[in-house]
C-alpha cells in the first residue's frame, strides 16, 4: 500500500466524515430518528459528538436520557445511517475538483468502520480517488484523539509524520493530529473566507494551502 514520494514528500491524510462527505447530520438524523426521549437537533448533536467514536456518543446518549439503550441499537443505528447515506449523501461541496488538482500523495483515515467508509465513498462517487488507500479505526484500534489511525496511515503510505497534513473538521481529529507529530488544516465551512491561520473554509483553498506548504517545508530542507 505504499505510495511513492512526489518531490515535495507531502501525504495528506483525510478525515471522511464532515471533511470529504456531508454526513455529519445524517449520522446525528439517524440518533433522533431512533430515540424518540432525544430532543435535540442534528445541527447540536453534530456540535457535541463531531469526530467521537460511537461507543463514547452512546454513553452519553445513556447518561443524558437516563435510559439503557436495547440490545442491538448499534446496529439498528449502522442500518438507519446507510439507509440515510443511500438516499440522500454527497461530496462536500469542491471535493471532487479539489482531489483533481491534489498534487500530492493521500489517502482517508476514519474514525468509522470499513463498510460505512466503503459505502460512503460508493454512493459519493469517491471511491475511485483512494483504491484501498483507507485506514480505519476499527482495524487499527486507535480511535480519535489517539495518534495511532494517523501514524498507521503514515506508516503503510511510507511517509514520516513531519512530512504530513492532516485534513479535519473536528476537535477530536486536529488533537490525534496534534498528537502525531503532524501539521493539520481544519476545515470549517462556517468561518468567513480569509480567516488567517490553519483553517480554511472552502475545499477550493485547499491545494494552494497545502502547495505553500510544500514549498515552505522544501526551503527549510
Amino acid at each position: 500500500m505504499t505510495a511513492p514520494h512526489d518531490m515535495t514528500r507531502i501525504l495528506v491524510i483525510f478525515d471522511l466524515d464532515g471533511t470529504l462527505v456531508d454526513s455529519e447530520t445524517l449520522c446525528n438524523q439517524a440518533l433522533i430518528d431512533l430515540l424518540p426521549e432525544l430532543t435535540d437537533s442534528a445541527e447540536t448533536l453534530v456540535e457535541r459528538y463531531q469526530g467521537q467514536k460511537l461507543a463514547i456518543i452512546l454513553r452519553d446518549l445513556e447518561r443524558r436520557l437516563c435510559i439503557t439503550l436495547p440490545e442491538g441499537f448499534e446496529q439498528l443505528y449502522r442500518q438507519r445511517v446507510a439507509y440515510l447515506c443511500s438516499t440522500e449523501l454527497k461530496p462536500v461541496p469542491g471535493v471532487v475538483q479539489m482531489l483533481d488538482a491534489l498534487a500530492h500523495s493521500f489517502c482517508i483515515a476514519s474514525s468509522g468502520p470499513p463498510e460505512k467508509i466503503a459505502h460512503s465513498l460508493a454512493v459519493t462517487g469517491l471511491a475511485g480517488y483512494f483504491g484501498d488507500r483507507i485506514f480505519s479505526a476499527y482495524v487499527v484500534g486507535s480511535w480519535k484523539p489517539e495518534p495511532g489511525l494517523f501514524l498507521h496511515a503514515a506508516a503503510a503510505m511510507g511517509f514520516a509524520a513531519e512530512h504530513c497534513v492532516v485534513i479535519e473538521d473536528s476537535p477530536v481529529g486536529l488533537a490525534a493530529a496534534a498528537a502525531a507529530g503532524m501539521r493539520a488544516l481544519h476545515y470549517a465551512p462556517g468561518v468567513p473566507a480569509g480567516t488567517a491561520g490553519s483553517t480554511f473554509s472552502s475545499m477550493s483553498e485547499l491545494p494552494s494551502l497545502l502547495q505553500g506548504m510544500a514549498s515552505a517545508q522544501t526551503s527549510a530542507a
